[in-house]
């Protein structure tokens, strides 16, 4: 079974929704939307799977909120709040290694987001503006 199968099939028996599939670039679309995930995008690059979710577009460049989410990071159990390759955005980012991935890793992750998400939202959303 490969990594993009082993994936796959985790993510449906932990009952969440794949909307977009890329196979060939090892590439899962998944929602939950009682979990608060929502276009969050799985990749299997070679021994590691890259989950990232957007949060909010960055509409001020306050450096005051960068430095409250980096407060933010140090309490969460898995992954990160991070900016985009051009700043534009801020994403939820975990990576994990393929080889020794099990279905309660993978988990403890998605839900690492789902309890920042309930944690932090009213500041993100003043964030977002």
């Amino acid at each position: 079974m490969s990594y993009v199968d082993k994936v796959k099939e985790y993510l449906l028996e932990l009952g969440h929704e794949i909307i977009k599939e890329i196979p060939e670039d090892g590439i899962m679309v998944i929602t939950n939307e009682e979990r608060g995930l929502y276009h969050m995008v799985l990749d299997c690059e070679e021994d590691v799977l890259i989950i990232e979710q957007a949060i909010y577009e960055v509409k001020k460049d306050n450096p005051d909120d960068y430095k409250r989410l980096l407060q933010m990071n140090r309490s969460l159990v898995h992954g990160a709040f991070v900016l985009n390759g051009d700043a534009s955005k801020v994403i939820f980012r975990d990576t994990l290694e393929l080889e020794n991935l099990d279905q309660n890793e993978l988990e403890g992750s998605l839900n690492a987001l789902a309890i920042a998400l309930a944690e932090y939202m009213d500041e993100l959303l003043v964030f977002a503006g």
